[in-house]
């Protein structure tokens, strides 16, 4: 017998199932659609912004994994894979950045991977500029085959295995494409990145477009301890952050504070400041703990919710593993020869 998740649907209470999951996640056709959201911003920095390419590390490559509200029988799931590399020239960055996403017995799914390009600059001594531009493929998809209408049920409990119900929702196929830009010292950072640009539709019957997605990200690093011992580099820092998001009708701030003794970085973000003309923000308080060791970074994450609601469906998991590395040698000889760009100060998770 196959298994199935619903005893029985008809068609018009399955598009209600699915127009409520895709909700959820910001994707209804009777409203606009909505990026997910990434507890580890910094380990997920391209995401966030096309620009950090090259900027933390000579090359990286990141697993990122988010599970929202694991105690719902429809589980939201995100994975991502990203990779950078600075070229040789040391002025200028390649990436690649590639998300699915997919939840629940409805079986939605989306699949986006794209390109990343970034210049860097160096304005001063000690003031440096990064630029970076992305763009992205996307695959949208509802999947059927773990449904079970009502008149696929016989008399006697048997499946069978057709149903006269129309399932009309085909695949969307669409293209996304997104700048930014940073600025940064060895101490700070500030930046701007505009994503979906050219507002794809994403809609299953009716248009529904991508809108677009402005964020708006700064920190500071204060370092109690800065050095490099047989070419391994230390520190002990204090580094907050802010955050702001726009995108659609929807608008989230956030406020971080990451410490960091190597090899250990510990955190917590705010997410939900109340601000004027944002009704009721859903308050999320993120723990974060990383770790670096050699070429490796492992971050976990974990969403506390503030309100009752989100709370009873279990919070959010996310963790992250990053491959990296960065030549302490090489950079010296860069620094030396003038073609060194510092590496921006802001957190790996």
């Amino acid at each position: 017998m196959r298994p199935y998740l619903l005893p029985s649907i008809c068609c018009s209470a399955f598009r209600r199932l699915l127009a409520l999951a895709l909700a959820s996640i910001g994707l209804s056709h009777t409203a606009q659609a909505q990026d997910l959201y990434f507890a580890q911003p910094y380990a997920t920095r391209m995401y966030q912004n096309p620009a950090y390419a090259g900027l933390l590390d000579d090359y990286s490559v990141t697993l990122s994994y988010r599970n929202q509200f694991p105690t719902l029988a429809g589980t939201f799931q995100t994975s991502q894979l990203a990779a950078d590399y600075r070229l040789r020239d040391q002025r200028s960055a390649v990436g690649l950045l590639v998300n699915y996403d997919r939840t629940g017995g409805i079986g939605y799914t989306r699949f986006q991977a794209g390109g990343v390009y970034a210049y860097h600059a160096r304005l001063t001594e000690q003031l440096s500029v990064s630029g970076g531009a992305s763009v992205s493929y996307g695959l949208q998809r509802v999947s059927y085959g773990n449904l079970v209408f009502g008149d696929q049920l016989s008399d006697d409990g048997m499946i069978r295995d057709q149903t006269l119900e129309v399932v009309d929702y085909k695949p969307v196929h669409y293209f996304t494409a997104g700048v930014g830009g940073l600025l940064y010292t060895d101490r700070f950072w500030v930046g701007a990145s505009a994503h979906h640009i050219n507002q794809p539709d994403l809609g299953f019957v009716t248009q529904t477009q991508l809108p677009l997605r402005l964020n708006f990200q700064a920190g500071y690093k204060y370092y109690f301890l800065k050095t490099s011992v047989k070419q391994q580099f230390r520190e002990i820092s204090l580094s907050p952050t802010a955050s702001y998001t726009h995108q659609g009708g929807s608008q989230r701030a956030e406020a971080g504070l990451y410490f960091t003794a190597t090899p250990i970085t510990l955190g917590a973000v705010y997410r939900g400041i109340p601000l004027p003309g944002s009704r009721h923000p859903q308050q999320l308080v993120t723990a974060i703990a990383g770790l670096s060791v050699g070429g490796f970074r492992l971050g976990y994450s974990y969403d506390v919710s503030l309100s009752q609601f989100s709370a009873d469906l279990g919070g959010a998991h996310e963790i992250s593993l990053s491959l990296r590395e960065f030549d302490l040698l090489e950079a010296a000889w860069r620094r030396l020869k003038r073609r060194n760009y510092p590496t921006i100060p802001c957190p790996a998770f």
